[in-house]
């Protein structure tokens, strides 16, 4: 496989466009779809789609499309194994489009951390083949440290200022439109996530929204009384339907996208032209508010549903109304039809759900569910989703009426719901102000995550870097082997939050901080308590311990360093000059300087070595005697400082998105180190002082050669990493996150430390 990758890449890209936008669809056409499911489990092959500038992440998603899985099942090379695997390197390209349309280097990274968990041999021989991925450094996960893929969330649409009242779907399922509080419509590409378009133009809250079935279009209905139309491709609204004395509440368009249906709180259906934009029929009947209208695909039925808790069908040639279907005791909410426009599903402000016989005219039976707002319903018409102001969507089997799962992560009320037309995902959006995209079909296996239950603070390790201790605010610690990435022991003993750890050079100690002002120091060979080390006023949020594991300092929000005495556990000196909260302690390797990161967005060198002619002075002027000098050129607070080994130089992070390396001879700045989008957390440093390793709000761990100040390589995770160190070979890294998450990476490309 590396001998195509090496061919391949030998010839000319438009060789390389032709060859790999023509393979997989010859080996379909030709019956060849064993050559075709090898190619889909290649990884050189994904990696060469990938980074081809003509075809990328979507490309290579749509690839996997090209052959139904109940088409595939009837041929002898295409079993249960494969389909999974084939589901499972799908699903990872969803969960991983951002990243990987920001960064293609990454896929080998991506697959590796959501793929470990399984154990089939067709993942794990493609797993194989990316660990040996070397066209540039890059971080390999050792263990599995992402989500997997497994049915839920794929990820959260964020753009809108208000509440997201309405969504809906082109049919090739790859964008969605939503509607909001905040007057606007937004275009999504929902498999990068990303806003392409913002739709303004509507005076009031975009109550309900639908797309032409050739995504060309999108009509909205507004509180301001108006429907409007817009070119989905210029974001231009083309014209404004007028004609309702009240709120729009509902929009739905034909299949043929002719005519569009709309239905208002002045209690009538209306249908319209969308050529001309005329008014063709105004339906009366309804006493009520109309809240949901859906209609049949051939055009023909019309069903609305009302605050008056009725539904009603009518016929779109003549306008007349056909029957009323009466059962729901609160107002209907949601309505929905199945492909065939046998049945229709409503949802009501009475917790159900029913699902109704359009031919027979009758209720066929009720789901008791939650407060339903709003309902999608699959092509095939198994399934229908619904969407609650309970915060929680629900997936019901239209066959027995069962609930099958539910979908949770929105934190306020879900007000829209569609699915795309393969049934494979599911858009909601809700009044927290995003939309979710969440995936129906993956198996939901349980997998273990290792790590903490919360965020992980901080990462301590032994001298000689084989184990490592990781504080949270769990009130836990937890010790790790950073060899096979395996929890030894866990340390548990504080009432709050554990903020910092630091580990004596010898292994046989751990100190932690802790928010209820005090550190606790820890025999990490009994598993003891040793004792409490009490002093400051307010959270002590940093610690640091010296080299011969005699003495620790400490960092506190009471604006403070306290250096301790750890043979008797009493405070030797307190050292005050910051004007803020101390957020960051680093000790040189000799002990003889500390330096300290503050809220005040300055870090202070001084001096800590016992030096017992001093001892009289230090206690009535701290400052005088012990603080060198103080280093400034943060816009904000510094939050992460480590000293190279050698003593000379400290690299310092902080809330203004950067590191800044300094000359701790000198006091002076030497250069500053940008790449980060978020505040910079932590930082450590290589044993040779020559890259230093940085964790970010943004999700990423970065490497940096200190010689240049060039990133090396770069890791995304899933959440703010808030603590990392690095093992005596230099390219065993270990960082932790917001979520708990633990991850145990490897520096590819770069020779370890002798």
């Amino acid at each position: 496989m590396a001998e195509f990758a090496d061919k391949l890449a030998a010839k000319p890209l438009s060789y390389q466009r032709a060859y790999l936008g023509s393979l997989l669809p010859n080996y379909v056409k030709s019956g060849h779809l064993e050559k075709y499911y090898q190619r889909l489990t290649d990884f050189n092959f994904l990696m060469a789609k990938i980074q081809h500038p003509e075809f990328g992440v979507q490309a290579l998603i749509d690839d996997f499309d090209l052959v139904d899985a109940s088409e595939a099942v009837t041929n002898l090379e295409y079993n249960s194994e494969t389909a999974k695997a084939l589901n499972w390197i799908q699903r990872v390209l969803w969960m991983s489009a951002d990243i990987l349309e920001g960064d293609k280097t990454k896929l080998a990274e991506q697959l590796l951390g959501r793929l470990l968990y399984f154990e089939m041999p067709l993942i794990q021989a493609m797993l194989e083949v990316a660990k040996q991925w070397k066209a540039a450094p890059w971080l390999r996960p050792l263990i599995p440290c992402l989500t997997p893929p497994r049915r839920g969330l794929l990820r959260t649409l964020e753009g809108h200022r208000n509440s997201v009242n309405a969504v809906a779907v082109t049919a090739d399922g790859k964008r969605a439109i939503s509607g909001s509080d905040d007057n606007t419509l937004k275009l999504w590409d929902l498999t990068l996530g990303k806003e392409q378009l913002t739709l303004k133009g509507h005076r009031n809250s975009v109550n309900t929204v639908a797309v032409t079935a050739d995504g060309k279009r999108a009509i909205s209905g507004s509180s301001d009384n108006t429907i409007k139309v817009w070119d989905l491709t210029t974001g231009d609204e083309q014209f404004t339907l007028e004609g309702h004395s009240n709120s729009v509440n509902a929009v739905v368009v034909t299949a043929d996208g002719k005519r569009a249906l709309s239905g208002s709180s002045d209690n009538t259906i209306k249908v319209w032209d969308l050529t001309t934009g005329d008014e063709q029929l105004t339906l009366n009947g309804h006493s009520d508010w109309v809240n949901a209208v859906a209609v049949t695909a051939d055009g023909k039925l019309a069903i609305s549903g009302s605050f008056d808790s009725t539904l009603k069908v009518w016929d779109l040639i003549t306008g007349k109304e056909f029957f009323t279907l009466k059962g729901h005791s609160n107002w209907v909410n949601a309505v929905a039809v199945t492909e065939d426009g046998k049945r229709a599903i409503s949802g009501s402000s009475d917790n159900t759900l029913k699902v109704w016989g359009l031919t027979t005219r009758k209720q066929l039976f009720t789901i008791k569910s939650h407060r339903v707002k709003a309902i999608a319903v699959t092509t095939d018409g198994k399934l229908a989703i619904s969407g609650s102001s309970d915060n929680i969507l629900k997936v019901w089997d239209l066959t027995t009426g069962k609930e099958l799962f539910t979908l949770t992560g929105h934190r306020d009320s879900i007000n829209a719901v569609a699915v795309t037309a393969d049934g494979k995902r599911a858009i909601s959006g809700s009044s927290d102000n995003t939309l979710k995209v969440w995936d129906l079909t993956t198996e939901d296996k349980l997998f273990t995550i290792k790590g903490h239950s919360y965020l992980v603070k901080a990462i301590a390790d032994t001298a000689d870097r084989e184990w490592g201790i990781s504080s949270s605010s769990d009130n836990t610690l937890k010790v790790w082997d950073l060899t096979t990435g395996n929890g030894l022991v866990m340390l548990t003993g504080d009432r709050d939050s554990v903020s910092a750890v630091a580990v004596t050079a010898d292994g046989k100690r751990a100190i932690s901080s802790s928010r209820n002002n005090t550190l606790k120091v820890w025999d990490l060979e009994t598993e003891d308590e040793l004792f409490t080390l009490k002093g400051h006023r307010d959270s002590v949020d940093a610690v640091a311990v010296t080299a011969d594991g005699k003495r620790a300092i400490s960092g506190s929000r009471d604006t403070t360093l306290k250096v301790w005495d750890l043979t008797t556990g009493k405070e030797l000196f307190t050292l005050k000059g910051h004007r803020d909260s101390v957020d960051a302690v680093a000790v040189t390797t000799d002990g003889k300087l500390a330096i300290s990161g503050s809220s005040d967005n300055t870090l202070k060198v001084w001096d800590v070595e016992i030096r017992r002619e001093l001892l009289a002075f230090i206690w009535r002027n701290p400052i005088a005697i012990r603080q060198l000098f103080t280093l400034t050129g943060h816009s904000k607070s510094v939050i992460a400082v480590a000293a190279t080994a050698d003593g000379k130089r400290a690299i310092s992070g902080s809330r203004d998105t950067t590191l800044k390396v300094w000359d701790l001879t000198t006091g002076k700045e030497l250069f500053t180190l940008k790449g980060h989008s978020n505040s910079v957390n932590i930082v450590a440093v290589t044993e040779d002082g020559k890259r230093a390793i940085s964790g970010s709000d943004d999700n990423t761990l970065k490497v940096w050669d200190l010689s240049n100040g060039n990133i090396i390589a770069s890791f995304t995770g899933e959440s703010p990493i808030a603590s990392c160190t690095i093992a005596v070979d230099g390219v065993t890294i270990v960082a932790g996150d917001a979520s708990g998450r633990v991850y145990f990476l490897r520096l590819e490309g770069i020779e370890p430390l002798t």
